[in-house]
């Protein structure tokens, strides 16, 4: 059975925090522990921040391609900046929204910046980027955490919300992935009723994201991170990148 239990009483994180020393501080608080198998799906938004991801926006000098963009948006040429200096390109755009290709990979609109739960009273003069290499973080986050507790096989997912095509609403990426497999291959297991299957491939890692964020909440709950046991299997260990399509398999662009 899947249990996803919170991690309580993490304080606000600031540029510089070790991550590692307040997610093991706020378990040792809430009597929670970590045991082989389980996996910590962490919120990238304290990532972004303990790695000093924030940008203030007085300091972004746009470029004409970004003033123009902003026009044709109707968005504030600064914030438009940042997304281009965060992308490889410009995929759509429409009033509110620029669709683009993510220097990670990833597809995602404004570029996954976020200007929500920052600082108060701070009017969006400030802006919150993704991670430098969200597996790295990942990576780093587990190393710590397995060491504190003393176990080799543990998972460490770093999540976003992200829209969908075709579809209304946010759900959880897992956009950095340590100690796990973020793609489980079925192909050549057998159905229920034998037959071999020849195309199914589950993203793993993103189903945890997605249902850890059901817990996590998108507003003020303030529980950024979240213990998931129960998996069943974390290996082979993969990152994040194993979960984008290869250019020459995209239907859509």
């Amino acid at each position: 059975m899947l249990n996803i239990k919170p991690v309580p009483g993490l304080p606000e994180v600031q540029p510089g925090d070790d991550l590692a020393r307040l997610i093991t501080e706020a378990m040792r608080q809430a009597r929670l522990k970590l045991r082989p198998g389980d996996a910590l799906v962490v919120a990238q938004k304290i990532v972004s921040k303990a790695e000093g991801r924030i940008v203030d926006l007085a300091t972004v000098e746009p470029r004409p391609e970004a003033v123009r963009l902003a026009a044709q948006c109707d968005k504030d040429p600064r914030l438009v900046e940042l997304i281009l200096r965060e992308s490889t390109g410009v995929l759509r755009t429409v009033p509110g929204v620029i669709v683009v290709e993510h220097r990670l990979g990833l597809v995602l609109a404004n570029a996954g910046i976020d200007q929500s739960n920052l600082r108060p009273g701070d009017d969006h003069g400030h802006a919150l980027l993704l991670p430098e290499d969200p597996d790295a973080s990942a990576a780093a986050l587990r190393e710590a955490l397995a060491a504190h507790f003393q176990i080799e096989r543990l998972g460490v997912i770093v999540n976003d919300s992200v829209g969908r095509a075709w579809r209304l609403g946010t759900v959880g990426l897992a956009i950095g992935v340590a100690g796990m497999t973020a793609l489980w291959d079925l192909r050549g297991d057998r159905d229920l009723f034998g037959r071999e299957l020849l195309v199914s491939e589950t993203g793993i890692a993103d189903q945890v994201a997605s249902a850890a964020q059901i817990v996590q909440g998108e507003g003020d709950e303030g529980t950024p991170v979240v213990r998931v046991r129960g998996l069943g299997r974390l290996g082979p260990a993969q990152t994040a990148r194993d979960l984008l399509r290869p250019r020459n398999q995209d239907l859509f662009r």
